[in-house]
């Protein structure tokens, strides 16, 4: 006879689980609501559970409050220097993460180079791609200070900032680098004179520029330490040879990326998921992961035989970094 021919098999019955108290989340429940299950061969419970009374049968509100958000929701900052911020945000679910990630990207506004006044070029370098280049320079200002310049405005101290750049590589002179640390501040405007087909026989009247300052932008109290310049003065603009030359203005105004990718202020934005790892291990010592926010979730800690039933990786659902 074969071996557990005879023998009952044990049955479970719902009324043999633990009792939970109304108001809560059994604990299984709970993990599959807070957490993705990292398996080795597919994550499991990537949904996000959104119906209001997915939990009514237990006494729970599911439904999505402001008030409840206000409280839960809070950023904490990890990392902030010069070029990097990190940043976590704690009580929200992807769709609003992803919302952050798009209002940097596309909706804050910074300055940048919009108009290029090229009056002499003569450089291996096109007129198009060397205004292209300058787009993309970051300038080193605060945005709140000046205005959005539209098509019925003149350009003035309020909205535009102006910028000039007149370098040369005499006859007999090596071939020379130019970097961003050429490109001047014009706080009084443009210094161009415009081209007019009636020019006035008048020479006391002053000549008519691209700009219109009432006022020095160097009169501004903000800009009297904290002079306008360009983020990275080592940035590469162009190399002169022998009798070349460059002399133009750029002309700055604020805008924002979703217009156009050079009034983006981060250069990435991204975000994941805050990995939580537990070791399930029958040792004296406990074993706890040492840097857990660095993991990438590449899974090959529980590839191996029987190490899935020993390491558990459960992203949290509403912790994003």
């Amino acid at each position: 006879m074969a071996e557990g021919v005879g023998e009952e098999k044990k049955k479970f019955s719902i009324w043999d689980l633990p009792d939970v108290p109304m108001g809560q989340v059994p604990p299984h429940l709970e993990l599959q609501r807070s957490r993705v299950s990292c398996n080795k061969d597919a994550p499991i419970h990537t949904e996000s559970i959104q119906y209001s009374g997915a939990y009514a049968s237990m006494g729970i509100d599911n439904s999505s409050r402001l008030d409840r958000f206000s409280n839960n929701f809070r950023v904490e900052v990890v990392q902030l220097n010069k070029d990097d911020m990190e940043f976590d945000m704690i009580g929200i679910d992807a769709a609003i993460a992803n919302s952050f990630r798009g209002i940097l990207i596309a909706e804050l506004p910074t300055m940048a180079i919009e108009k290029v006044l090229i009056a002499n070029n003569t450089s291996i370098i096109q007129d198009e791609v060397l205004a292209h280049r300058l787009g993309l320079v970051p300038i080193r200002v605060d945005p709140r200070l000046f205005e959005y310049l539209s098509e019925n405005d003149q350009p003035n101290e309020k909205n535009t900032i102006v910028f000039k750049l007149h370098v040369q590589c005499k006859r007999g002179r090596p071939r020379i680098t130019v970097k961003l640390d050429a490109l001047k501040w014009l706080p009084n405007g443009s210094e161009l004179v415009k081209e007019t087909r009636n020019a006035t026989s008048d020479s006391s009247s002053k000549p008519e520029t691209y700009t219109y300052f009432g006022c020095s932008q160097e009169t501004i109290p903000e800009f009297v330490k904290n002079p306008i310049i360009p983020k990275y003065p080592d940035i590469i603009i162009a190399k002169l040879g022998p009798g070349q030359e460059i002399e133009l203005e750029a002309h700055a105004v604020k805008g924002i990326g979703k217009t156009h990718a050079k009034w983006s202020p981060v250069a990435t934005a991204w975000y994941r998921m805050l990995p939580e790892l537990r070791i399930d291990c029958n040792c004296r010592r406990r074993a706890t992961v040492a840097r857990p926010r660095v993991c990438t979730l590449c899974r090959e800690c529980i590839r191996g035989d029987d190490w899935e039933k020993r390491v558990a990786l459960r992203p949290v659902k509403d912790n994003f970094i």
